[in-house]
């Protein structure tokens, strides 16, 4: 993903880059990916890592329920600790044994008063997420709902000004810069900031270019 410009992707194709964000965010994960729900109330899978994602995910709309679908519609984390023992949505963890998934952890993306989806990572191993990736991943989901609220409204607004558009760019790396920082680092938002802010006393950069940074080289450890 060298030279990686989340602004110059489509929604999608920045979607996978926050997937791969999570992935290397949260310890023990094997696969993460976003589910969107659109302004029809639509649940698209964007940006899966892993084929499993996809088809998990793919299981958990057929049946209309799964871990994903509950965190995004209760707007809560929720995490399964083995797909085995697991008796809350009894089809999906039958169905989804047989892909190599036995644990999994979901965030909801929420931006203001709406339920954007939610973010999840799997895991090969029970009991493969605690407290501290829950943690993460919440920090994580946190400033990725702020990434898929400001590429939703590009979206349906094409024809802003170029200055308005350059706005939203530079809040959505920086947001995704801070993310990263947040859950590497175990720090709040603001410290995660004063570190982006260090990062570019430190190259003579810009915030922006220096959260640039960040996020190519978290991306490009996931190549």
């Amino acid at each position: 993903m060298s030279g990686l410009l989340l602004t110059e992707e489509t929604v999608e194709s920045a979607l996978g880059v926050v997937a791969a964000l999570a992935l290397d965010t949260v310890p023990g994960s094997v696969g993460a990916g976003v589910t969107v729900i659109d302004h029809r109330g639509r649940r698209v899978s964007s940006g899966s890592t892993d084929p499993r994602v996809e088809q998990a995910d793919a299981l958990q709309y057929e049946f209309d329920e799964g871990p994903c679908l509950t965190a995004a519609g209760r707007r809560e984390l929720v995490r399964i600790d083995d797909v085995a023992t697991e008796t809350r949505w009894p089809r999906w963890t039958t169905a989804v044994r047989s892909l190599g998934v036995r644990s999994t952890a979901s965030a909801p993306l929420v931006a203001g008063n709406r339920s954007l989806g939610a973010i999840k990572v799997y895991g090969e191993q029970p009991a493969a997420f605690g407290s501290h990736s829950e943690q993460r991943l919440s920090m994580f989901a946190g400033q990725a709902a702020l990434f898929v609220a400001n590429a939703q409204t590009a979206e349906r607004a094409r024809r802003l000004s170029d200055d308005l558009r350059g706005a939203f760019r530079s809040r959505d790396v920086v947001n995704l810069a801070k993310g990263v920082l947040m859950g590497k680092e175990g720090v709040s938002e603001e410290a995660a900031f004063q570190l982006l802010l260090a990062h570019a006393r430190t190259q003579g950069a810009s915030v922006r270019e220096a959260a640039q940074t960040v996020v190519t080289a978290a991306a490009r450890r996931r190549r």
